[in-house]
C-alpha cells in the first residue's frame, strides 16, 4: 500500500513534520482551553465524555450539566475540531511514514505497516468528522440514540487508530535513536 507522503524525499520530511507538529500542539492547547468549561460532574472529561456518552440518557445528562456558556464552548470546540482533525491526522500520518522509512533503513520487518497506519490516520479524521456531525446535531437538537451510538463508536475507532499511529511513530523514534542504520 502506497501513501502520498512516501513521495516526500526523506531529507525533507523533518522540515515538513516539525511545523505540522507545532501547529498540532498549538491547536491541541487551544482545544484544551476552549473545552475547559465543559468539564462537569456529568462530563468529567469534557467533550470526550460527550463523544463517548453512547446513550440518549448520558447525552441528556451531559447537556443538562452545561450552561449556555459551556454549550457555546462546545459548539466552538466542535467547529475548531474540523481544522484540528486535518492537522493532527496529517501530522501523525507523516510521522508514520517517517517511522516506516527509519524502520526500512534498519531492515526491520513490517516496516511497510507505516503506509497502512498513515492511511489509518486519515480514516480517523473521517470518523472524527462523522462523530462531530452527530455531536453537533445532539448539541442543537437534543439526544438521539442513533447519533449517540454512532458518535461513541466513531470516537472509539478514532482513538484506536490514533493510538496505533502514535505507537508506531514512537517506536520509529526509539529505533532511530537506538539502532544504527545498515
Amino acid at each position: 500500500m502506497v501513501h502520498p507522503f512516501q513521495r516526500i524525499p526523506v531529507a525533507e520530511i523533518r522540515s515538513v513534520f516539525i511545523p505540522l507538529l507545532v501547529f498540532t500542539l498549538v491547536l491541541m492547547w487551544l482545544m484544551t482551553r476552549v473545552g475547559a468549561p465543559l468539564e462537569t460532574s456529568a462530563a468529567p472529561y469534557g467533550i470526550i465524555s460527550f463523544e463517548l456518552a453512547g446513550t440518549p440518557a448520558s447525552v441528556e445528562k451531559i447537556l443538562a450539566s452545561w450552561d449556555e456558556n459551556a454549550q457555546l464552548h462546545a459548539a466552538f470546540s466542535l467547529g475548531l475540531d474540523y481544522l484540528y482533525m486535518v492537522v493532527y491526522s496529517t501530522t501523525i500520518a507523516l510521522g508514520c511514514i517517517w517511522a516506516a522509512w527509519v524502520l526500512r533503513s534498519r531492515s526491520w520487518p513490517l516496516a511497510g505497516l507505516g503506509a497502512f497506519l498513515a492511511w489509518g490516520q486519515w480514516l480517523a479524521a473521517v470518523l472524527d468528522g462523522i462523530e462531530n456531525a452527530g455531536l453537533t446535531i445532539m448539541l442543537f437538537s437534543g439526544s438521539s440514540e442513533l447519533w449517540a451510538l454512532l458518535a461513541r463508536w466513531c470516537a472509539i475507532s478514532k482513538f484506536a487508530l490514533i493510538f496505533f499511529g502514535l505507537t508506531w511513530v514512537f517506536f520509529g523514534l526509539v529505533v532511530r535513536l537506538v539502532v544504527k542504520p545498515h
